[in-house]
């Protein structure tokens, strides 16, 4: 076959070789081809063709990107297919011999297997036949040598590129079926139809040699850790070369959204709603690449630049290595480095096909492209969500807003300063909206109702949905990720609150509760006794998962919660001696209100918190608490358990708990303890996006109009207000001085309103921003009146003065607490439903008005929270837990008894003298808190000598740092 086609495709170059090589031309080339595929491999041969004796062979002919050329597309269609039934491949055992295989040009590029159910064989017999049977070591199943090797039976597909016996990993190469694993029915015949009629199909198979096929260098760490001789970090990491052959929704995904393109041009969104698990990276990569060189019906260029924006400078870095490797002319992919503006100024004026920057970076290409009118672009968006539907979209479509020179020439000069900003809104409005020269490709996992209505495919019903779709089902059904809610455990915590004052002073109802909730969350017993179960949990059962690497996530709700929780932490492993330590996460400085000291993430980790992630990778790092860090984006594969002291929902809660999703060896399932969350919030979180999204139907664009009458109505500000401002915004000579003039005296008038009329009009005037930033980009129309209104509104919101009502923290100096435990409330698989999630349009509350504040005693304020997060019968236990570990508290920070606990100056008995009196006096100070305890301590002699004892002994313990052995 290889000769056939070399003969017919290049007869000149042949017979000029023959005439160079003489009568063993043949045999010659053949040895010269086969030393280059030892070297370059097959792939490369194809793609780039061979040398010989002066000659150039090509190997293969790929598609042109467009048909201007004639001769190239009689070449293309010399190549020749041909399939081997019952290939015979090895020298060694000649009667072996594989169901099938496919050849190009001589070149076997695929291999097969096939089962018949009817025949008491399925697709798992092939895997098994292929993982057993087949020696790696001959060279048709060499590393790259022939493609990809399939297993397939009339309704699954399996495939992998490297043969490696027993360890073999075989990947689905399905279409899906009901949103999850599998193939749907076929009415006229097989399930797996589409293998031969789509993918081994000739211009198909082409496709993906020339487009998809990619040898690429894996890296992978292993443990990691820091010298004990020097302090120098370590780590291993091995790397390895990896085949990539796409999955089939990879495959199709990006054939669909080039096709798309390549027959409607550019001003379109697409919406890519694919899962973790699902390789978006190299989904990406494909798609970047093929944009590059589409040209449409007419042979023009569709796009002259593609920008892949990312709002994760993490992500950033891994998809410019993943486009990078990908790329098969070097200088495709600009690589934006330290001068990130400069970079990206410069990548855009030499005309780069691919540029990959973050949403921080983007909008330093103003002025460049503002050079460069009449360009067409395409905008991948990894990871799209809100902030691409207001404001930052604003920033990325002036950028590549359609500049037209023609018109701009025609244009007339405005005929008074009113026509002049009238022309500047609407210019204004040209970067909101679809843009005819910019099409933008959003991926995500977890659509939002914006991110669907902004990027999603409308129907006839009016409903939006993905364009394209691999869902969470599928991803976990096929073991792609794993599923986070297998094992999933929620507590809930029940305490009873005291007064310890015999007035009963009045506060705010809803602040209090809020004040009273956050004060037994955070009180010294509440992080006790959680550090303790969520350690002893990890010490337990997580820490020896994953070959002894496993780690764990600790959620919590605040700042200061997670600065309470390291120290929790760090006191406890050290006491008990364990063998592995916490780190902390969490942004900027926080104060202990008590004792004044400040808290940053570098000083209690000691190193700089841009190392965090990296030091996490240590093996003797095993936890990691969170305050809203690392809950997106962070890839830590050894995570196995996480623990959550948050109240999560919606995105929010996905992304989190979708940390653990990753896959690793020997990593076969994840588990999450839960302190805040019930099982059917979780449940109706993850369940939209468990299956297809999709969005109802559209926000209804009139309620800018109800807003808009709203406003007014509170006079406030008046029309003329708006002209004026807008006149001195739009104008090219505008001064910030002279908004804020403007500005003033609206602002004077909003303050003579009655306190509740402030909050409202501010609510009111919010949402309108809020809302207009977002359908400015959907609306079909554009409406220069509402626009103006938009940018007086920002601009007043931000200056109008916010009154903070203070938080009467003074209530927790009047409670105790009396009764404290945490108990288990369900346990096991958190099942979702197999159906599509529907999400409702955009909608803004009715009413917004601020509810009267409710003036309640604090008894009866205690007694309402009792009753929410103390419905349970408290036994003594848990009472006496509390009084013991409160008592404790108030004696290890008593600083006359840490100085008398130094064994230098006190013997243990010694100090046992002074601890009594010590004791006794905090057992006084403590008898409010509860009395019935304080009674049997002290009547009950037995009881306080045991109770005493017991208290000494981990008082001592804790103030002279001696351990637990």
């Amino acid at each position: 076959m290889l000769f056939d086609f070399l003969r017919t495709t290049q007869p000149e170059t042949w017979d000029e070789f023959k005439k160079r090589r003489g009568p063993r031309h043949r045999e010659l080339f053949l040895e010269r081809l086969q030393k280059q595929i030892d070297r370059r491999g097959v792939l490369d041969l194809l793609r780039k063709g061979i040398k010989d004796s002066g000659c150039h062979f090509k190997l293969a002919y790929f598609k042109p990107e467009s048909d201007l050329n004639e001769e190239h597309r009689r070449l293309y269609n010399g190549n020749i297919f041909s399939v081997v039934r019952q290939l015979h491949y090895s020298k060694k055992e000649p009667l072996l011999s594989l169901d099938l295989a496919l050849f190009l040009n001589g070149f076997p590029v695929v291999t097969a297997e096939l089962k018949n159910p009817l025949k008491e064989q399925n697709v798992q017999d092939a895997v098994k036949q292929y993982r057993d049977t087949r020696n790696q070591n001959e060279p048709l199943f060499k590393l790259g040598r022939c493609f990809a090797h399939f297993a397939v039976d009339p309704d699954l597909v399996f495939m992998t590129t490297e043969l490696k016996g027993s360890s073999t990993d075989f990947l689905p190469f399905n279409r899906g079926r009901n949103g999850g694993a599998g193939n749907p029915d076929n009415p006229n015949g097989y399930r797996t139809f589409y293998l031969w009629k789509r993918v081994w199909q000739k211009d198909q198979m082409l496709e993906i040699i020339q487009n998809f096929l990619q040898f690429v260098k894996e890296e992978k760490e292993g443990k990691a850790g820091k010298d004990g001789k020097d302090g120098t970090d370590w780590k291993e990491k091995k790397i390895s070369q990896k085949f990539i052959f796409p999955r089939y929704h990879q495959l199709y995904s990006v054939k669909k959204l080039v096709a798309h393109a390549k027959y409607h041009g550019t001003g379109h969104n697409y919406l890519i709603q694919h899962s973790a698990g699902s390789g978006k990276s190299n989904t990406i990569a494909w798609l970047c690449l093929q944009l590059c060189g589409l040209h449409d019906t007419e042979n023009k260029r569709v796009f002259d630049s593609i920008i892949v924006v990312t709002d994760r400078r993490v992500l950033d870095r891994q998809l410019q290595d993943t486009i990078t490797q990908f790329e098969h002319v070097k200088g495709t992919v600009a690589t934006i480095k330290k001068d990130k503006a400069k970079s990206l100024t410069a990548a855009l004026q030499e005309g780069k096909d691919i540029i990959i920057c973050t949403l921080q970076t983007f909008p330093f290409a103003v002025d460049a492209l503002s050079e460069m009118p009449g360009k067409h672009f395409a905008v991948v968006v990894d990871e799209a969500h809100s902030s691409q539907s207001g404001e930052g979209a604003d920033s990325v479509k002036k950028i590549l807003g359609s500049a037209d020179l023609e018109n701009d020439e025609q244009e007339e000069e405005p005929e008074d300063d009113e026509d002049l900003v009238n022309q500047r809104v609407e210019a204004e409005l040209k970067h909101k909206g679809r843009l005819p020269n910019v099409s933008f490709f959003a991926f995500t996992a977890t659509p939002k109702t914006k991110t669907l209505e902004l990027f999603g495919t409308q129907q006839p019903d009016g409903s939006y949905e993905p364009f394209s779709l691999y869902t969470m089902k599928q991803a976990i059904e096929e073991k792609f990720i794993l599923d986070v809610l297998e094992n999933y455990t929620t507590f809930k915590v029940y305490f009873n609150l005291l007064k310890t004052i015999e007035d009963d002073p009045r506060y705010s109802k809803k602040k209090g509760m809020h004040l009273l909730k956050a004060y037994v969350d955070n009180h010294d017993h509440s992080i006790r006794t959680k550090t303790a179960i969520i350690v002893e949990d990890f010490r337990e059962k997580v820490m020896n998962r994953i070959d002894g690497q496993a780690k764990a996530m600790l959620v919590t709700k605040s700042r200061a919660s997670a600065v309470r929780y390291k120290l929790a932490f760090d006191r406890y492993i050290k006491t008990h001696e364990y063998p592995f330590k916490a780190l902390v996460a969490f942004s900027g400085t926080v104060q202990d209100r008590e004792t004044g000291r400040e808290f940053t993430e570098t000083g209690m980790n000691g190193f700089s918190e841009s190392q965090t992630a990296e030091v996490f990778k240590r093996e003797e790092y095993r936890i990691l608490i969170v305050a809203n860090k690392f809950q997106t984006g962070f890839n830590q594969p050894l995570l196995y358990a996480m623990y959550v002291d948050k109240r999560l929902g919606g995105v929010n809660a996905v992304q989190t708990l979708s940390r653990l999703n990753r896959k690793y060896t020997n990593k076969e399932d994840t588990m999450v303890l839960d302190f805040e969350n019930e099982a059917d919030l979780i449940q109706r979180s993850f369940q939209p996006y468990y299956e297809k999204t999709l969005l109802t139907e559209a926000t209804d664009p009139n309620k800018l109009y109800d807003f808009e009458y709203e406003l007014k109505e509170y006079h406030i500000f008046e029309e003329e207000d708006v002209e004026t401002f807008a006149r001195e915004y739009f104008s090219p000579k505008g001064k910030q001085e002279k908004l804020h003039s403007i500005l003033s005296p609206v602002v004077d008038r909003y303050l003579a309103k009655p306190k509740e009329k402030q909050h409202d009009f501010r609510t009111l005037a919010k949402r309108y921003v809020r809302l207009y930033s977002y359908l400015s980009h959907v609306i079909p129309f554009k409406d220069v009146d509402l626009e103006k209104l938009y940018q007086f509104l920002r601009h007043l919101h931000r200056k109008l003065p916010v009154s903070r009502d203070r938080l009467p923290v003074e209530i927790t100096e009047n409670i105790n607490m009396d009764s404290y435990r945490i108990q288990q409330t369900s346990s096991g698989k958190i099942a979702l439903a197999d159906e599509d999630g529907k999400l409702g349009p955009s909608r803004e509350p009715e009413n917004f008005s601020e509810p009267e504040e409710e003036i309640t005693p604090l008894s009866i304020i205690i007694q309402e929270i009792n009753e929410r997060f103390g419905d349970i019968d408290f036994t003594d236990a848990d009472k006496l837990r509390y009084f013991s570990e409160d008592m404790e508290r108030r004696l290890v920070e008593n600083e006359n008894l840490a100085r008398a606990a130094n064994p230098k100056i006190n013997t243990k008995d010694n100090f046992k003298l002074i601890y009594n009196e010590y004791f006794d006096d905090v057992l006084n100070d403590m008898i409010d808190s509860n009395f019935d305890l304080y009674t049997k301590i002290n009547d009950d002699r037995d009881f306080g000598d045991i109770f005493k004892r017991a208290l000494f002994d981990s008082v001592y313990r804790y103030l002279t740092g001696e351990q637990k052995k």
